[in-house]
């Protein structure tokens, strides 16, 4: 039976959570898959370092595409500050995939953290280096918090290559600025 044929078959709003979230996740490392091969297949014709580029630019597009799409579906309001970037953050499509936390530092801070990353818990598995991959996620989630808020600030706080504790990969800080409107540019 095609997927065509099965379809229709499916009706997802009479699905169960369980199979509905089994969908999701499926979508959801098929997603990932998708963005790894396409990378993979870059680097392997011209190199790490035009495939880190044109990563780079691809997040650079998708990352207000994915807050904007989450924003329309979930009623997070534009300008909503830090808790609708809390809030949208959990609606990534690799949210699903990864173990993830936020940490309130205060009432203009919090850190989110990426405790267990897929990609790089299957690189150490596989006795691989972690990826490098801090310009990818500088741009990543400056453009993410900025298309929610533009007065969110993205700071890394550590990822790889930076050294980081084993508790987490990856660590952004985002800090809502009263100032201009404008939010300064990532470091």
């Amino acid at each position: 039976m095609s997927f065509e044929e099965l379809l229709p078959l499916l009706q997802f709003e009479k699905l169960p959570k369980t199979e509905l979230l089994k969908i999701l996740d499926a979508y959801a490392k098929a997603w990932q898959a998708m963005d790894s091969s396409y990378f993979l297949a870059i680097e392997e014709k011209y190199g790490l370092d035009a495939a880190r580029a044109m990563d780079i630019e691809a997040w650079r597009r998708f990352s207000p595409i994915e807050a904007n799409r989450i924003m329309q579906e979930f009623n997070i309001p534009k300008n909503s500050g830090l808790e609708g970037l809390k809030q949208a953050l959990q609606y990534r499509v690799y949210a699903r995939l990864n173990k993830q936390s936020i940490q309130d530092v205060d009432k203009r801070r919090f850190v989110f953290q990426m405790e267990e990353c897929r990609i790089q818990v299957a690189r150490k598995r596989k006795g691989l280096a972690d990826f490098p991959c801090k310009p990818v996620g500088i741009v990543e989630y400056s453009e993410f918090a900025r298309t929610i808020d533009p007065r969110i600030k993205t700071r890394c706080v550590a990822c790889p290559p930076d050294a980081h504790p084993e508790e987490y990969w990856c660590a952004w800080e985002f800090t809502l600025e009263e100032n201009s409107g404008k939010a300064s540019k990532p470091r």
